[in-house]
């Protein structure tokens, strides 16, 4: 018997997250570079965190530095597109770097486990050059259906929620997103239990 999937979500029908979903008018564009062995993962969140944003896009791939998609997008944003990754020169996000532009600004965030985004990021070329984003410290996940061994490990729907929050200077904007991630963690414990 073939398995059937929802429309909307792209998943399997008793795995549907399309009552989870909730509208969240983000005026920072959100682009997320997805490693392609994350796209049919199921305890992914990027579909989740997709179908949430009305400003946001996917582009599946590991190595961008030729991605046209891309490319146009640095190419559009310049000084105000930021790449939200912890490396050793980037700079704690603020709302500050933003009240001055006179447009909304874009970030970036690869979708992958730990290994596969630092993989990412070392072969996109294009991304060495824009500036570096991370989150302030004391910023926890909760991510209960897949485990890391970094510290602070964030899933991408939480690093993205936190980092729109201090840019957008709305905390309470995120927070309907952020209760609908703990509920899609709970959906997933569910079937542990079944």
């Amino acid at each position: 018997m073939t398995r059937r999937y929802c429309q909307r979500c792209q998943r399997p029908e008793k795995a549907c997250i399309c009552q989870l979903i909730v509208n969240v008018n983000n005026d920072c564009h959100v682009v997320i570079l997805q490693h392609p062995s994350e796209v049919k993962q199921a305890k992914g969140t990027v579909t989740l965190l997709e179908q949430c944003l009305d400003n946001c896009q996917v582009i599946v791939g590991e190595n961008f530095t030729e991605n046209n998609e891309l490319n146009q997008l640095l190419e559009k944003y310049q000084d105000n597109i930021h790449l939200l990754y912890p490396s050793e020169g980037a700079d704690v996000v603020t709302a500050k770097k933003y009240e001055d532009k006179k447009r909304a600004p874009c970030i970036i965030l690869l979708d992958g486990t730990w290994k596969k985004a630092y993989k990412m990021y070392m072969l996109s070329k294009n991304l060495h050059a824009i500036a570096h984003l991370c989150l302030p410290e004391g910023v926890t996940g909760r991510y209960l259906i897949r485990q890391t061994k970094k510290n602070n490990a964030l899933s991408t729907l939480e690093a993205c929620s936190h980092a729109l929050a201090i840019i957008e200077q709305s905390p309470k904007k995120y927070q309907a997103l952020l209760r609908s991630f703990e509920q899609f963690n709970q959906l997933h414990l569910s079937y542990k239990q079944s």
